[in-house]
Formats: structure tokens, C-alpha cells, sequence
């Protein structure tokens, strides 16, 4: 195995894997969505910076465990959507999970446990937390906050954000 640092090329949670752009150049490196699953994501934004051991296989080298994974320093919550900016570290992560998301729309809704209210989740909050979509029935943990027409997810992380590691 060797320990590899580079940027995530690209992501679809559909095809179920990806690749890592290498920092010492030589081919893309396969990221397969088992193994983002074993760090607690189901999907990735672009340009996230990675640490991951690989191994070489017939195919190419291949991603087996991620190390870390940071997001794009440029990376921002600004859209048209007018999401509510400010600090929200006081507000509880609570437990939910996403009722519909259409990565095409820009947008979804989820669901807090225990409540059918549906609460608004624009795509440039899934990013800024760095993931590119949800799939449907996905556990996150996320906060919320007021928005222009009601409950609005201000911040989302994998299900298991809150529990030490």
C-alpha cells in the first residue's frame, strides 16, 4: 500500500465511483463508492483534497482507505436561493434523512426523525460540506435555520458526524 495525496477529479454516485487526480501526476486513481462509504460519505464534491492509501492493481492504482478528506478552500454557501448565512455552531445537529434529492434540480427536502415536516436543501449547502448529492432514505445529520419560506438546512453531515471517532 501507498499513501497517496491529491483532488477528486469527479464523483457519480449512480456509476458508484470516481477518480483522484494524483499530485505527483501518473494516471488517475479509482475511487470506488464502497470505500467512500467506509469513511462515511456517499458522495464527494470536486476538487476536495484527499489522502488515501492506494494499491496498484491490472487496472490502475485504486483507492482502499481514505486517510482524510478536506474540502476546497474556495468552497462557499452563495446561491441565488438566498441560504442563511451566519454562524451556526450553537444550533444541534439533528438526525434526518433526505426524503428526495435531485441533483439536476439544485435542490431536495429531508426529514428531522420523528417529524414528516419537509425541510428545504439547496445543493450549494450539500457542497460546502463537501458532498455532491443524497440519496433517497440517506441518514445525515444536519442543522437547521430559518429561510425565506420556512425550515432550511444550513448545514449537513454524514449520519455519523457527531459520534467520536
Amino acid at each position: 500500500m501507498i499513501q497517496k495525496t491529491g483532488k477528486i477529479k469527479w464523483f457519480d454516485t449512480a456509476k458508484g465511483f470516481g477518480f483522484v487526480v494524483d499530485d505527483h501526476g501518473g494516471a488517475d486513481i479509482l475511487l470506488h463508492a464502497n470505500v467512500l462509504r467506509d469513511f462515511g460519505l456517499s458522495s464527494v464534491v470536486e476538487n476536495s483534497v484527499i489522502v488515501a492509501e492506494t494499491v496498484e492493481t491490472e487496472r490502475g492504482q485504486q483507492v482502499t482507505k481514505i486517510v482524510s478528506l478536506d474540502l476546497p478552500d474556495a468552497q462557499t454557501v452563495q446561491s441565488d436561493m438566498q441560504i442563511p448565512q451566519g454562524d451556526f455552531s450553537a444550533l444541534p445537529l439533528l438526525a434526518a434523512r433526505a426524503k428526495w434529492f435531485d441533483k439536476t434540480k439544485g435542490f431536495g427536502f429531508v426529514n428531522v426523525f420523528g417529524s414528516s415536516d419537509d425541510i428545504f436543501l439547496h445543493v450549494e449547502v450539500l457542497r460546502a460540506y463537501g458532498m455532491a448529492e443524497l440519496q433517497q432514505g440517506e441518514a445525515i445529520a444536519i442543522k437547521l435555520s430559518d429561510g425565506p419560506r420556512g425550515k432550511m438546512v444550513v448545514e449537513v453531515r454524514p449520519w455519523d458526524f457527531a459520534i467520536p471517532r
